[in-house]
């Protein structure tokens, strides 16, 4: 990918957002720029209640900013689109479908249905590896293979963004381990553009190709740190000196803004 000309997949563009709440306005992001390209894997860290995800739920259309923009292929985002996927930490599956159905579901609202449906969500469920569980719903999975239904969903659209809210934040370390490392080979392979919140440094090193740390309320990007560690990366790649050193300093930067909330 390096040398590449790429161009803007998402602008970001001073956006702002501001609540207004009991004890008067809250401003949860304070001017937010970014460049995102095509294909990129962009990781963002920061203390909780820095705007993660409400920049997130901006992106992804479901909120919308009080001021400033953002554009996807230099459109406007306005509301939610099929160029954008979303998963949450939460799984958000249908409990009454089946694990074949729910990953058939975008299809559908795409006018997608019937053979070719099947086969599309059929490519996916395969990739995330659930093909014996097709027929099993969400209450009969664990919370590892419920995040794969949710991914494989996500993916089976055909968004050119992934937008993906701490996904592995409430598995256990093995699950977590094994799901980034499938997440990179799709990534590797699909060649999406993926924007990953997540509050684990080591996460966000073995995953992305740059992090984008956030400082304490009113959110704002602090600093963004170029990754330059080539993939494939294993988890033998935690070890290697260039990784302990941008944990070491990313890790300092978010511990920063830690402080600051406490303030």
């Amino acid at each position: 990918m390096a040398g590449e000309k790429r161009n803007i997949k998402l602008k970001i563009d001073n956006v702002k957002k501001i609540y207004n709440s009991r004890n008067g306005e809250m401003v949860a992001l304070n001017g937010v720029s970014l460049d995102i390209y095509e294909n990129e894997f962009i990781c963002v860290v920061g203390p909780s209640g820095c705007g993660k995800s409400t920049l997130l739920n901006i992106i992804a259309g479901l909120l919308e900013p009080s001021s400033g923009s953002v554009y996807c292929d230099g459109k406007e985002v306005k509301g939610t689109g099929t160029e954008r996927g979303v998963v949450f930490q939460q799984y958000a599956l249908f409990p009454w479908m089946t694990v074949k159905k729910n990953v058939m579901f975008g299809l559908g609202l795409q006018g997608i249905k019937g053979k070719e449906a099947e086969e599309i969500a059929m490519k996916y469920i395969k990739m995330v590896q659930l093909e014996d569980f097709l027929d099993h719903y969400p209450k009969e999975l664990s919370g590892g293979m419920k995040q794969r239904v949710a991914i494989a969903r996500a993916y089976a659209v055909n968004p050119s963004v992934l937008l993906m809210d701490e996904p592995f934040g409430a598995l256990d370390a093995q699950t977590r381990t094994q799901l980034q490392s499938e997440l990179l080979e799709t990534w590797e392979k699909e060649q999406k553009t993926c924007f990953f919140i997540t509050h684990d440094v080591d996460e966000a090193i073995i995953l992305a190709q740059k992090v984008i740390i956030m400082s304490a309320r009113p959110g704002r990007i602090k600093e963004v740190v170029d990754v330059n560690i080539p993939y494939p990366r294993t988890q033998e790649t935690k070890m290697a000196p260039e990784f302990l050193e941008l944990k070491n300093h990313i890790w300092g930067q978010v511990y920063q803004e830690y402080l600051e909330v406490r303030k």
